[in-house]
C-alpha cells in the first residue's frame, strides 16, 4: 500500500467535508475563476467565500494567483487524486475481506443445515 502523508490526507478530507468547498471544487473543475466569480452562486459574503478558498489552498487543492487586483483560482488535482487512490486501495481491501467472509459463510451454511437436520431427527 502506498504511504500517504497523514497530514496531507487530513487536510484534503477536511476540505472535502464542507459542501460549499465541494461546490467550489466542482466549479474550478470547469476552469479558472476569480474569488468574486466563485462567490456568485452562494448566498454568503465575500469574506466567507475567501475563508473557504484559503482552506482549499492550504489543502493544496487549488492555487491562487494575483492578476492586478484580482485573485484567480484554479484547481490543483493532485491532492484529490491521492485521496481517490487512498479510498480505492481501502475499498479493494474491504471487498477482499467481504468476499472471503461470503465464501466462508457459503462453505459453513451447508454444514449447519446438516447439523440442524440431524438435531431435528433426534
Amino acid at each position: 500500500m502506498v504511504n500517504y502523508s497523514s497530514l496531507i490526507l487530513d487536510k484534503t478530507f477536511g476540505a472535502l467535508a464542507d459542501p460549499t468547498r465541494r461546490a467550489i471544487i466542482q466549479r474550478l473543475a470547469t476552469g479558472e475563476y476569480s474569488v468574486t466569480e466563485l462567490a456568485k452562486p452562494f448566498e454568503m459574503s465575500l469574506p466567507a467565500i475567501s475563508k473557504h478558498v484559503r482552506i482549499l489552498e492550504k489543502a493544496g487543492i487549488m492555487v491562487r494567483r494575483k492578476t492586478g487586483r484580482t485573485f484567480r483560482c484554479r484547481l490543483q488535482p493532485r491532492p484529490l487524486e491521492d485521496a481517490t487512490q487512498w479510498v480505492e486501495q481501502h475499498r479493494q481491501f474491504w471487498e477482499k475481506q467481504l468476499d472471503s467472509l461470503a465464501a466462508f459463510l457459503a462453505e459453513t451454511k451447508p454444514n449447519e443445515e446438516i447439523k440442524e437436520k440431524k438435531h431435528e431427527s433426534d
